[in-house]
Order: C-alpha cells, then sequence, then structure tokens
C-alpha cells in the first residue's frame, strides 16, 4: 500500500506544481503601477499625487490638506496640489491601477489542478479512487495570457494618468471661474456705487424740474438693473467657489478659504507653439491607450487564433486502488490511468471567434486612426483659440477700455464745464460699464483658453474644451465669489 502511494505521488507531482504560487516581479506590492502614473502626471503638472493606502496615511493627508487650505488665499496651482492630493475619485482611480496589477498577478499563476478522491465497496472488498485533473491548455497558453493583461495593466496607468491630468486641468478652470466671477462682483459694486449716485442726482435735479421724469426713470432704472446683476453675480460666485470646493474634496472647515479678487495679467510673451501638432501626438495620453488597445487586441486575436479548434484541453490523471480478502488473505491491486479530454469541434470551429477577433482588431485600429487625425485638430484648434483669445483680450485693454475712461474723464470734464447733460454723462458711464466687463470676459476666456492648450498637448481634456460665449452687456454678465 506505501508503495502504491508513492507510485501516485509519482505521477502526480508534475502536476501539482501547478498549484505552486509564483508571484510576479513587484506585483504584490500595493503600489504596484502607480509609480508610473506619478512621474508622468508630474512632469506634466509639476505636482505631487499621493496614492493613500490606509486609514493613518488618509489622516495624515487630511491634515497636510487642512494646513494648505484653512484661512488661506489659493492661486491656481496651490487648488490643483490640493484637489491631486485630496479628491476621492481620483483616489478611486488609482484603485484600477491596483486591480489591473492584480489581474497580471493572477495570469501569471499556473491554474489550480482539481482533485478528487472516491471510496467504493463494502466489508471486505473496497475500491479507492483518486484523479487529478490539470487543465493543459491554460498552461500551453500562459504566455498570452499574461501578455495580454500587461498591456491592460499599463492601459490602467494611463488611464489613470489621464485621470489625474483632467482633475489638474478642471480644477484650474474652476479656479479660474471662480476669481474672475469675483472680479465680476468686485467691478459690478463699483459700479452700482457710481449708478446709485447718478440715480440720486436725477432724483434732485427732478424735484428742481432740470431733469424729467423720463430721465429720472432712466437713471432709476439702470440702477435697478445693475443691482439685480449684481446679485446674479454674487450668486454665480458662490457657485463657481463651491464647484472648486468640490474638485478639491473639501468639507467642513476646510472650506473657509479664499480666491483672489482678480485673475493674472495678461501674459507678454506667449507661447509659441509651431510643432503644436508632432507634441500632441508624442504625448497625448488618450492616444497611448488607443495604441495599447490595438496591441492588446493583436494579442488577443493570437491567443483566439491559438484556441481555434480547441477551447478545452484537459490532463486526467489518477490511480485505482482495490483491496480485497479472500480467504483472510488481503490483496491489493493498483492501476495508473491517464485520460485527456477535449471538446470535439463538430458544430464550433472556431470561425465566428476568428471573425469576431478580426473585427475587434480592425474596429481598433481604424479608432486609433480617426483618433490620431482627431489629436491633430484638437491641437491646432487649441492654439489657434489660444493666440485669438489673447489678441481679444489683448485689445480690450489697450484699445477699448482706455478709449471709454477717455470719454468719460472728457464727459465728466464737459459736464462741469455745463457743456454736456447730465443723461449723456450716465449714458457713457454705462457703456464704460460694458465695455469693461467684456474686457474681463475676454481675459477669463484667454486663461481658459491656456489650460486648453495644456489638456490638447497633454490629455485629460475630457471636461469642456472651451469656456462659455462672450457675453455682450451688462446684463449677459455672471458674477465671482471671496
Amino acid at each position: 500500500m506505501r508503495r502504491s502511494a508513492r507510485r501516485i505521488a509519482a505521477l502526480a507531482a508534475p502536476l501539482l506544481v501547478s498549484a505552486c504560487v509564483t508571484t510576479a516581479d513587484g506585483l504584490d506590492d500595493p503600489l504596484a503601477g502607480f509609480q508610473a502614473v506619478s512621474a508622468r502626471t508630474t512632469a506634466v503638472t509639476g505636482k505631487e499625487t499621493v496614492w493613500v493606502q490606509s486609514s493613518a496615511e488618509a489622516r495624515a493627508l487630511g491634515e497636510r490638506v487642512t494646513s494648505l487650505v484653512r484661512d488661506r488665499t489659493l492661486g491656481p496651482d496651490l487648488a490643483v496640489q490640493v484637489a491631486l492630493l485630496n479628491n476621492k475619485g481620483l483616489q478611486a482611480a488609482y484603485a484600477e491601477v491596483g486591480i489591473s496589477s492584480a489581474d497580471v498577478w493572477q495570469a501569471s499563476l499556473l491554474v489550480n489542478p482539481r482533485v478528487s478522491v472516491g471510496v467504493t465497496g463494502i466489508d471486505a472488498a473496497r475500491t479507492l479512487e483518486t484523479t487529478i485533473v490539470s487543465n493543459i491548455l491554460a498552461l500551453l497558453t500562459r504566455p498570452q495570457r499574461m501578455a495580454i493583461a500587461d498591456v491592460r495593466f499599463r492601459q490602467s496607468q494611463l488611464r489613470a494618468a489621464e485621470a489625474t491630468l483632467r482633475l489638474a486641468a478642471d480644477t484650474r478652470r474652476a479656479w479660474i471661474d471662480a476669481v474672475a466671477a469675483w472680479e465680476r462682483v468686485a467691478y459690478l459694486n463699483r459700479a452700482q456705487a457710481a449708478a446709485d449716485a447718478a440715480s440720486a442726482l436725477a432724483e434732485k435735479l427732478g424735484e428742481t424740474g432740470a431733469f424729467t421724469k423720463t430721465g429720472q426713470a432712466r437713471e432709476h432704472v439702470f440702477y435697478a438693473e445693475l443691482a439685480g446683476q449684481t446679485a446674479e453675480a454674487r450668486m454665480q460666485a458662490r457657485m463657481a467657489k463651491e464647484t472648486l470646493t468640490r474638485l478639491m474634496g473639501l468639507w467642513g472647515y476646510d472650506v473657509d478659504y479664499q480666491v483672489p479678487n482678480a485673475l493674472p495679467a495678461l501674459p507678454a510673451n506667449p507661447l509659441a507653439r509651431k510643432d503644436i501638432e508632432a507634441q500632441a501626438l508624442r504625448n497625448r495620453v488618450d492616444l497611448e491607450i488607443a495604441k495599447l488597445e490595438l496591441e492588446a487586441l493583436a494579442l488577443s486575436y493570437g491567443l483566439t487564433e491559438a484556441t481555434r479548434y480547441v477551447s478545452d484541453l484537459e490532463l486526467v490523471t489518477g490511480a485505482e486502488i482495490e483491496r480485497e480478502v479472500e480467504d483472510g488473505r488481503a490483496e491489493t491491486k493498483v492501476v495508473l490511468n491517464a485520460e485527456l479530454e477535449f471538446a470535439i469541434p463538430i458544430f464550433d470551429s472556431g470561425q465566428a471567434r476568428m471573425r469576431k477577433a478580426e473585427l475587434a482588431y480592425m474596429r481598433a485600429a481604424n479608432l486609433l486612426a480617426e483618433r490620431a487625425v482627431n489629436v491633430r485638430s484638437e491641437a491646432r484648434s487649441a492654439y489657434d483659440g489660444y493666440r485669438s483669445t489673447l489678441d481679444i483680450a489683448r485689445h480690450y485693454r489697450a484699445n477699448v477700455v482706455p478709449l471709454r475712461t477717455i470719454i468719460e474723464e472728457e464727459a465728466l470734464l464737459t459736464y462741469n464745464g455745463m457743456i454736456t447733460n447730465t443723461f449723456e454723462l450716465l449714458a457713457d458711464t454705462r457703456a464704460k460699464v460694458n465695455s469693461i466687463m467684456l474686457s474681463l470676459n475676454a481675459k477669463r476666456q484667454f486663461w481658459l483658453a491656456d489650460v486648453n492648450l495644456g489638456t490638447a498637448v497633454y490629455g485629460g481634456g475630457g471636461s469642456a474644451l472651451a469656456g462659455s460665449g462672450a457675453e455682450t452687456s451688462v446684463a449677459d454678465e455672471g458674477g465671482g465669489g471671496h
């Protein structure tokens, strides 16, 4: 009996090796794959990224975020850094990297064999049956499955990097919107003070009979409309700041932060990107993801071809041990056996699976070609928008607003000299308000275009690719926040 057991163990030993754990290098690390994500995003944003792995790390990170935002005025870079550290949706994207690395780890392991043991018979005659079933096809296709899992792993890293870049771009846009909104509120407050004085002056002039009721009504309604627009601007400013708060993942006392009252000045020297298309083709994350998708499908096509005729191949080995007692003598007989089980491709020859794999590859190839064309176009459009909005903002700053200021100042001088009437002076004031609001919006549009240019080159532009249209009057303007 012991000798037979040794023979069974010798037969089963090569098959039991498949149950051994052979961890792929580094894939059991909880941070597997994150270093590549962090390096890719830090090179673009210049900001730190963190993948939280424990409650202690989460508490330490929360304290750090609080020290960065509590009762402080946030610039765009600091707002982006807080979002990259504290946004929980980004942490979920990083978890996808860990899941994908576990898939590669799983693919590197051999399939566990199945073992069955049974006893039949009673009394003196008994039979012990033992079988070990190993999946030979899984062993033969293991390199292809590992290669596919590795490509998917690299895709997950790029998707996490893309999510990081998208969050950084969205946060910067939200900061621009919030600051621009508060800048509009600040100017509307000043304009409302002037309109209030004009309304009071019109009322006094009307009492003396020097101003008609129609003229008084014009000034009163201008002040009333401006008051309504200021209130709406404040509401929009608070909402814009709330959007920024949400992207940074802040709540509780951490929302007690400030944003500046005005956007940065326009740059003196615009970016020159003559090779903008080539840069985008080299750096776009989504384009790399599409390339890897094509690679994964090519590997899957090879795996489908390898298993076209045989999709289930198993080796069954085992032994039967029979023990009989006759005339007081026990006799034991051991019979070794081996079986090969596979599906016969009578009805399904694998042609349908091959066709599906081929069409999936062709679809991915065409989508990749389309993505390359779109990337070129997006890069050209983003740079054109960047230069155009800069020229428009400069035009308002250098031409429109100064001319409106001159008109208002000259009107005031002529009014003091009793040459210009009050109505003309106030009409010039209203026109200047419109021009300045258009100038502020043009500056906002430029800084949004600056963000869009970065996403066009590096990726992460899944949010709005352009700001809202330029407002044409004071009544169309929104507000800002602190």
